[in-house]
């Protein structure tokens, strides 16, 4: 038998004001943004490539833009741009984390 524990975890960076694109609020749910940004703030990128995730680490350190990126739909192909993919943008002055999709950027 397996049994879900959940542990809340703080996060890693302030994430300032959370916001929506029109697009973002279209294409998910309140609970799949919920869940993307537990996970964008403390350090899980989501679908970027190594290189971003480590520009990502460091940013936190040094107070840089974070992306993460997230599937849409779980079930689907995401490469962390284009189709299916949900963008979640903390800027570098923490004042606000933005969810949009790639092609309102």
């Amino acid at each position: 038998m397996t049994k879900s524990i959940f542990v809340p975890c703080r996060p890693s960076f302030d994430l300032g004001q959370i916001v929506a694109t029109p697009g973002a609020l279209a294409a998910t749910t309140d609970e799949q943004r919920r869940h993307y940004l537990g996970r964008h703030s403390i350090g899980d990128w989501g679908r970027v490539c190594g290189e971003d995730w480590q520009t990502n680490d460091d940013a936190v350190l040094n107070g840089f833009r974070i992306l993460s990126a997230y599937p849409i739909d779980p079930k689907k192909p995401c490469k962390g741009f284009g189709e299916n993919t949900l963008w979640i943008i903390t800027e570098a002055d923490r004042s606000v984390t933005t969810f949009l999709l790639p092609d309102e950027y």
